[in-house]
């Protein structure tokens, strides 16, 4: 008589095979959502389109927002941020944030104001170079219009600006389909902060919040 003995700790071929591909699968379904729980609530790649923040930001350099810290917190004054325009929500902008909820802005003679209880505090903008500073004019940006124009920001929302003043489209140009203003940027709109600098490695730096000098309460 002939027995068929299996050995102990030995595994049918096709067993072992299906085994494999579902810890392949396994791993792949873990790793796809930690990628992407990392990008919808802590930080997420962009790629920068245009010179609108020069110097700060340079046309096609790579850089990375951290979401999470407006999960926890607020927007601050002086951010630089990437979010949706009013003007066309399929679209990303990064530009800085220089009115917070309940801000009145102040633009004047090329430059930026910060009223509080009716006294007026100028920015000191560092982060402009020499052909933007003292260069903020109304619409049309490039105009050198220097007359004033004021905004006084809503609740939820936010007024934002260009670091290269002359060539921005940002809350001074911002306009409806019938051509009306549309300032400021609503905060579920805000995709988070720019962290840092990424590529190219040569310019990769973190992005600090500047102090404008301004003692009020953010």
């Amino acid at each position: 008589m002939r027995w068929n003995r299996e050995k102990i700790g030995s595994e049918h071929p096709y067993r072992s095979a299906l085994h494999n591909i579902f810890d392949v699968l396994l791993n792949v379904v873990i790793i796809v959502a930690i990628v992407a729980i990392i990008r919808t609530f802590i930080v997420s790649p962009y790629q920068v389109e245009g010179n609108s923040m020069i110097p700060s930001l340079e046309d096609k350099q790579y850089i990375i927002i951290n979401k999470i810290g407006y999960i926890v917190g607020e927007p601050r004054r002086g951010d630089v941020v990437v979010f949706r325009p009013p003007s066309d929500s399929s679209k990303y902008y990064v530009k800085r944030i220089i009115g917070i909820p309940g801000d009145e802005i102040a633009i004047r003679n090329g430059k930026v104001f910060l009223v509080i209880e009716n006294e007026e505090h100028e920015l000191s903008e560092e982060y402009l170079d020499e052909l933007n500073a003292n260069r903020t004019f109304r619409a049309p940006v490039g105009s050198g219009d220097r007359a004033e124009d004021r905004y006084i920001v809503p609740e939820d929302n936010y007024f934002l600006l260009g670091d290269n003043r002359q060539g921005s489209l940002d809350s001074r140009s911002f306009r409806n389909e019938i051509g009306e203003p549309i300032p400021y940027v609503d905060r579920e709109y805000i995709a988070g902060r720019v962290w840092f600098i990424a590529l190219p490695i040569t310019k990769s730096h973190a992005l600090e919040t500047p102090d404008y000098g301004v003692d009020v309460q953010e």
